[in-house]
């Protein structure tokens, strides 16, 4: 019997992985719409360039449309200012406001009086300070702010009040001026430990003033601290 003939290897055709297929498309792709963009910017630029004045109006536009957005900003920049420079509150309206609507009436008097930063600050943890502000002298003050619904004839602040402000006020929040305020009463051991402390206090009859008046609170109080000097502040 004459041998089996062995049959010759077929060889197999290797065919492209379909993710490498993919990838060509998807860069075949891309570089046809680079050369549509491309000609379609070209087209548009040929475009303006022979129509000149499209370019004209469209910058005259603009800068129309700037001029009106930086007039009105001032506007309303300038009745803001006007707002707050005739912000006046009487003793009635601030009994009857919540505690942090009392605080907010604090801060915006602060506004008003030129402290631009002025900012509410209370709630849980803040350490004693109800508003934050820094006058147009540099002197930043720590308020901390005690409202009573009954006015005068709520529950008095007392000196463990004013020890909760001294004990942050200067060493945690680094205040020039640390003053309480409250639209009800303070104690005279309250007063006395303020003025030993140099501490300051609003009571309901300096809050009146201050706050229906036009007077800065550095002018209703006394012995505030003295403004920085220029090198403190630049």
């Amino acid at each position: 019997m004459s041998p089996r003939k062995r049959r010759p290897a077929v060889r197999r055709r290797t065919r492209r992985p379909a993710r490498r297929q993919r990838a060509d498309d998807r860069l075949v792709g891309l570089l046809a719409v680079g050369f549509f963009a491309v000609v379609l910017v070209a087209a548009v630029v040929d475009w303006l360039l022979a129509h000149a004045w499209v370019l004209v109006l469209l910058g005259a536009v603009t800068v129309l449309a700037l001029v009106v957005r930086h007039r009105r900003a001032r506007d309303r920049a300038r009745g803001e200012a006007e707002r707050s420079r005739s912000l006046r509150y009487a003793l009635e309206q601030l009994d009857a406001l919540h505690h942090t609507r009392f605080e907010d009436a604090v801060r915006d008097l602060m506004q008003r009086d030129g402290c631009r930063d002025a900012l509410r600050v209370g709630g849980g943890g803040d350490l004693g300070a109800d508003v934050k502000a820094t006058d147009p002298y540099g002197r930043l003050w720590v308020i901390q702010c005690k409202h009573r619904r009954a006015g005068a004839a709520g529950s008095a602040v007392g000196t463990p009040d004013l020890q909760v402000l001294n004990g942050t006020a200067r060493p945690v929040h680094g205040a020039d001026v640390a003053v309480i305020v409250t639209n009800g009463r303070v104690t005279a051991p309250a007063v006395a430990f303020a003025e030993q402390q140099r501490l300051h206090v609003v009571d309901r009859q300096a809050l009146g003033a201050w706050a229906a008046g036009s007077r800065p609170l550095w002018e209703v109080l006394r012995a505030v601290p003295p403004p920085r000097p220029p090198a403190a502040l630049s």
